[in-house]
């Protein structure tokens, strides 16, 4: 490694790497899967937002300043959404026995009702409006997602295959469901998974915490955003564009 990279165990016990995970670190591997920065989440101060993320909303600008600098080292930004067929087939008006899905259900036990969450991510509709950044000359959308796996029903796996990717960055919300599930799909497929705490926004802050814990026992390595675009510009020789949003915390090392 180039730099004194380092992760968060437990989301919290901060551990530098060994030299045995310096090809989880290769930018020339590695493309960044950005999950569900649309408008049913981000969109919080339009009538009738149909899944709203707060603390999502907070993370946009550091969405697009972290996807700038990958795009300038030629890392793909690849843009995942949920999006469902309009009419609500695929989940709330579906034939089966079981109905909708099991997300709906549970958000009737703990958040108020909203019937406009019935058209969460349907084509056509205001909400599958991306709200970050995004360069449909460079970047690539995947925009089959029907549950919470950024890798259910949706082609990708073939794209990262395509793309020669050895290492997924997930960024994106929620942390503790779509953000979390795809990196145990993504795991059990044997990429390499690094999640950069600081632009990932989860439920609520203990939500988001577990989530993260989860990751870095289980998953894949848990970072900072800084450290880890200095060690990927470092490897490519280029300097590293002053940053306005994407900080190191205080007491880490450059």
């Amino acid at each position: 490694m180039k730099t004194d990279m380092y992760c968060y165990l437990y989301n919290r016990e901060r551990k530098s790497l060994p030299d045995s995970f310096d090809t989880w670190l290769d930018p020339e591997r590695t493309a960044v899967v950005c999950i569900d920065m649309h408008a049913g989440h981000l969109a919080i101060d339009e009538p009738g937002c149909t899944c709203p993320a707060p603390r999502g909303v907070e993370k946009i600008a550091i969405h697009d300043e972290f996807h700038a600098a990958c795009r300038e080292i030629g890392i793909p930004i690849i843009m995942v959404q949920h999006w469902q067929r309009y009419g609500g087939i695929d989940d709330i008006t579906s034939k089966r026995r079981t109905g909708k899905a099991n997300w709906r259900w549970l958000y009737e036990l703990y958040l108020p009702p909203n019937p406009a969450q019935e058209q969460h991510s349907w084509e056509g509709t205001r909400w599958v409006d991306l709200m970050v950044e995004h360069d449909p000359d460079r970047d690539y959308y995947v925009r089959t997602k029907k549950r919470l796996s950024s890798f259910y029903p949706t082609d990708l796996e073939f794209l990262l295959r395509n793309l020669d990717v050895d290492t997924i960055v997930i960024t994106g919300a929620y942390t503790d469901c779509c953000d979390i599930s795809t990196a145990f799909d993504a795991a059990n497929r044997d990429f390499r998974v690094i999640v950069p705490r600081d632009i990932v926004a989860g439920f609520s802050e203990e939500a988001e915490n577990a989530a993260l814990l989860i990751i870095s026992l289980h998953c894949g390595l848990v970072v900072d955003s800084a450290p880890l675009l200095a060690e990927w510009y470092a490897r490519t020789g280029k300097e590293l564009p002053p940053l306005e949003h994407v900080l190191l915390p205080e007491g880490a090392a450059a």
